[in-house]
């Protein structure tokens, strides 16, 4: 199957290019332009029904008309000269508030980037009521309710011109605003990264092709595979986005970008592999047609980047078992767009080297003469003479970073770190004179029994205790629906509401007051952003419980069926276990220690097994492979492991090099998080080349020889004839004259 696909994709190079340009470039129009149809950031509607504040924003939306889409901002207003709110001020400031709760926003003209019919209409008109005074009577705070996804930029630009008629409604009646929330924050934060991310976008683009250049002294080598990935990438956007509008599930925020992350860095990945064969060979072999080199080691490469390749798919294709909806709806769609690659491996990437045959080396003359073995050559006998000691200076080395595991604790707090931002500084103002909780409360919904209602006294019980919780300092009025079946308790909490004190707080003390104080014949729950957080927290360690061991099965099952070994499996399977624990612990070291934060983001675990697992066995499976193939030939298996060494070394830390560029990229990010995850599968894809690929496996290799390979083993008979470990035949031994392609 796979050298079908590669052998007519080489055959009819031009066919397969244009086909794959005009379905890339249709698929990332469509994906470009219905992408915010298919997100949403509602983390609480990635819950199961059956955690509390699942069952809370139910009861919202059931009940109280609540949007799921719904954006809480929180306007400031405060007269302008500092003093005190007066009575004639506030009665102003109501009757504005009323004004622009009647006021239709319309959405600002599309700037072009999409076509007018594609573009979603957000116009709308806001909900804005007075919400409280500060006890100074320094400033009074509005509630405003946009509802849209808020990580959609047409949904920026209605906040944008929302948050400009307030400021001129009420600079005309002499007063300040200031805006913070959800929404507020995030459009603030996106404004001021903006020029960063683009600034390190193009240096992470610019660090590809210096590395292609540097390594292939081509032009065509440097630009090609980013253009064809880019395409590619483009293509399996598209196809994400078109299977979810299909089936009617909505995507996280966080998958687009981790989509693009994960495809920039195996694409180009698999790309580097296949060239560095197709020169080699080209090197090898200068009288054949560049087309019968292209199709056969596309073949033979093939074969492995279709088994690194599943072992992705299988890793993330494993997270549609967990409970958090969020990591199940990730997983598949990474696995869908992996695949997209994989297709392209074997079809677009096949043609691109046909057609470009020897002129994609040019102007480098490296084809014309047999290069020296350089570093990786010395590094390949290294391995051949020394496998003993690398192999136990690799266990050491990892298992001193894997040291920091050891009282690693998990940080649930989503906050943004310190912000320079008008919304921080807003959130700051306002934190100064009311709860920290002030402008996203925690409520609590009680619900009467089918056929009874409720009526305020009768609930009174419950929010008098809940004003007595150490943690929480103010608790709301009691509002009943229209129907007087449910009721709704706004809890003011001391904390931030993303904070790991607020979580600790509503699921301890807050929910035990609530299930102590619920009238009979009621039912009641806990819901807002620290209730949520505190669930997804329960949700992600159950789910790292099953998602790690199933993961770990399929890719030792991959792993058997590529490498037609028990052994060899087994020892890739520890080195990247080794590997993991060794990234896990370093974050630890860096973070929790050096750095003293509270501790390692929860998410990092399995963000660090399924990126470095199952991405950093890439480039095991490729070494592997070479080892195999090098130790079918006549020699010593050490020779063997030598030569394969010495030919796939630099691939692999190309490779390693560009998708730990690729993914550190993220470690400029503003969000704690986020920073933790690029630092971590960078400094994991640096380990999991460098130390476990070029220099532990195939030192093991070396160690075990072709007993490795258990229960076949290849060349054996031959491996007894001609065994040679001479110096001449580690550095030299690597191309013969009955080599094939």
């Amino acid at each position: 199957m796979i050298r079908a696909l590669t052998g007519f994709s080489t055959r009819n190079p031009w066919k397969v290019i244009v086909l794959w340009a005009v379905v890339g470039i249709f698929l990332t129009m469509l994906g470009q332009a219905l992408l915010y149809r298919v997100t949403q950031s509602q983390s609480g509607d990635f819950l199961p029904a059956k955690y509390d504040s699942a069952a809370a924003l139910k009861v919202a939306e059931e009940k109280f008309g609540a949007k799921p889409d719904a954006n809480a901002v929180t306007v400031l207003v405060a007269r302008a000269d500092g003093e005190a709110l007066t009575g004639a001020d506030q009665r102003r400031v109501g009757d504005i508030a009323a004004e622009l709760g009647r006021r239709h926003v319309k959405m600002p003209e599309p700037n072009g980037d999409q076509p007018t019919f594609l573009a979603q209409d957000y116009s709308q008109t806001p909900k804005v009521s007075p919400a409280m005074v500060a006890p100074d009577r320094a400033f009074e705070l509005l509630s405003v309710q946009l509802t849209g996804n808020s990580t959609d930029p047409g949904m920026h630009d209605l906040y944008r011109a929302f948050r400009d008629d307030v400021k001129h409604e009420f600079a005309g009646a002499h007063m300040r605003t200031g805006f913070t929330g959800g929404l507020a924050d995030l459009v603030d934060t996106t404004e001021a990264e903006e020029t960063t991310t683009s600034v390190v976008s193009a240096l992470m683009v610019g660090l590809i092709v210096l590395i292609n250049i540097f390594v292939f002294r081509s032009v065509l080598a440097a630009f090609v595979p980013l253009l064809a990935v880019a395409v590619i990438s483009g293509a399996a956007l598209g196809t994400v986005v078109g299977v979810a509008l299909l089936t009617g599930i909505d995507l996280d925020t966080s998958t687009p970008s981790l989509i693009g992350v994960v495809l920039i860095g195996i694409g180009v990945d698999y790309f580097l592999f296949l060239l560095f064969r197709f020169r080699e060979q080209l090197r090898a072999h200068p009288d054949l047609p560049a087309r019968a080199v292209a199709a056969e080691v596309t073949g033979r490469v093939g074969t492995a980047i279709t088994s690194a390749a599943l072992t992705i798919v299988a890793a993330f294709a494993t997270l549609g078992i967990a409970t958090f909806g969020q990591f199940r709806v990730l997983g598949p769609a990474v696995a869908v767009s992996v695949l997209v690659m994989l297709l392209a491996s074997l079809t677009f990437m096949p043609a691109l080297l046909a057609v470009c045959g020897r002129k994609m080396f040019w102007p480098s003359r490296a084809l014309r003469r047999e290069p020296r073995p350089g570093t990786a050559g010395r590094v390949g006998d290294l391995v051949a003479r020394r496998p003993f000691a690398l192999v136990v200076g690799s266990v050491a080395l990892l298992g001193a970073l894997a040291a920091g595991v050891a009282g690693i604790h998990m940080d649930f707090d989503q906050t943004g770190g310190d912000k320079d931002t008008p919304a921080a500084a807003t959130a700051a103002e306002i934190n100064r004179a009311l709860p920290a909780g002030v402008s996203d409360p925690t409520t609590v919904y009680v619900t009467a029994d089918k056929g009874h209602t409720l009526t305020v006294r009768g609930v009174d019980a419950l929010p008098k205790a809940l004003a007595k919780v150490e943690g929480v300092g103010q608790v709301g009025v009691t509002v009943l629906n229209q129907d007087r079946t449910a009721a709704r308790i706004d809890v003011y909490l001391t904390a931030d509401t993303q904070s790991q004190r607020a979580r600790d707080l509503v699921s301890g003390p807050v929910r035990d007051t609530v299930a102590r104080n619920t009238p009979a014949g009621t039912e009641a729950h806990v819901g807002g952003t620290a209730a949520i957080f505190a669930d997804i927290s329960t949700a992600v360690d159950h789910d790292l419980k099953t998602v790690f061991p199933v993961a770990a099965g399929l890719i030792a099952l991959i792993l058997i069926v590529l490498l037609r070994s028990l052994l060899a499996p087994a020892v890739l399977m520890i080195a990247v276990g080794l590997g993991f624990a060794a990234t896990l612990g370093a974050s630890a070291l860096v973070f929790q220690h050096l750095l003293d934060k509270p501790g390692v983001n929860f998410v990092l675990p399995l963000v660090l097994f399924l990126f470095v697992v199952a991405l950093g066995t890439d480039y095991n499976i490729l070494i592997s492979d070479r080892i195999r193939e090098e130790m079918e030939r006549p020699g010593s298996a050490r020779a063997a492991v030598a030569r394969a060494v010495r030919h796939t070394a630099p691939a692999i830390a190309t490779a390693g090099v560009v998708l730990a560029g690729s993914f550190g990229s993220l470690a400029v990010n503003s969000a704690p998080a986020t920073q933790q995850i690029g630092f971590a599968t960078g400094l994991g894809i640096m380990l999991s080349a460098f130390v476990l690929s070029i220099v532990l496996v195939p030192a093991l290799a070396a160690l075990l020889g072709r007993s490795i390979w258990w229960p076949v083993r290849p060349g054996r008979a031959k491996g007894r004839h001609q065994a040679d470990t001479s110096p001449e035949a580690l550095n030299h031994g690597y191309i013969t004259s009955d080599s094939t392609v």
